[in-house]
């Protein structure tokens, strides 16, 4: 039997896409620390290409792990959480339920980058909320909340404590608050 937390393959491909945004964005803290270390670009580079259809999930399993093992070049916390977070996010291909680690791990080196991690924490949450496209929130609002489904990674492992459990949890607490929203294309909401 399949876990929840893994989604059919049609809303992996949609929150795939989400999470590759949310690893990106902190991208460049990894790549300032490991220019020379393409594991995490690359796997931001597959995760969308999954999204968008053309690589297969079987491919992309076998895959998974390799942006993952970025965080073996970064000296930081902060570039590890960076590698972390696209490895999550090339993980997504596999289960679904990654993408929250992505962006979890994303909050993570934004706050870990900077005086106030606080709110650098909030403002990148603040902006993975406000980039999610209404598929995108359904897909993830389906996933079981953290801490209540141990088949997978919002089970009790890694993404269930410090930080990330704060980040997971305000992310699903958004998507059961959140009315469904229309997206214009200029970025304005309505709802």
């Amino acid at each position: 039997m399949a876990s929840p937390q893994t989604l059919d393959d049609a809303n992996r491909r949609l929150v795939a896409l989400w999470a590759a945004d949310c690893a990106e964005r902190v991208l460049p803290l990894f790549e300032a620390e490991a220019p020379e270390d393409d594991r995490a670009r690359g796997g931001i580079e597959r995760t969308r290409a999954y999204g968008h259809g053309e690589l297969d999930a079987a491919g992309e399993i076998k895959r998974r792990f390799d942006a993952g093992r970025a965080a073996q070049s970064a000296k930081s916390p902060v570039s590890v959480a960076a590698a972390r977070a696209a490895g999550q996010a090339s993980g997504v291909a596999h289960m679904g339920a990654h993408a929250l680690g992505a962006a979890a791990y994303a909050a993570k080196a934004a706050s870990l980058a900077a005086d106030d991690q606080e709110a650098a924490r909030r403002e990148e949450v603040r902006w993975q909320i406000d980039h999610m496209m209404p598929d995108v929130r359904a897909a993830l609002s389906s996933l079981p909340l953290l801490g209540e489904n141990s088949s997978g990674p919002l089970g009790t492992g890694l993404l269930a404590s410090g930080v990330l459990a704060v980040t997971i949890r305000e992310i699903q607490s958004a998507l059961a608050d959140a009315p469904t929203f229309a997206r214009h294309p200029q970025g304005v909401t309505e709802g």
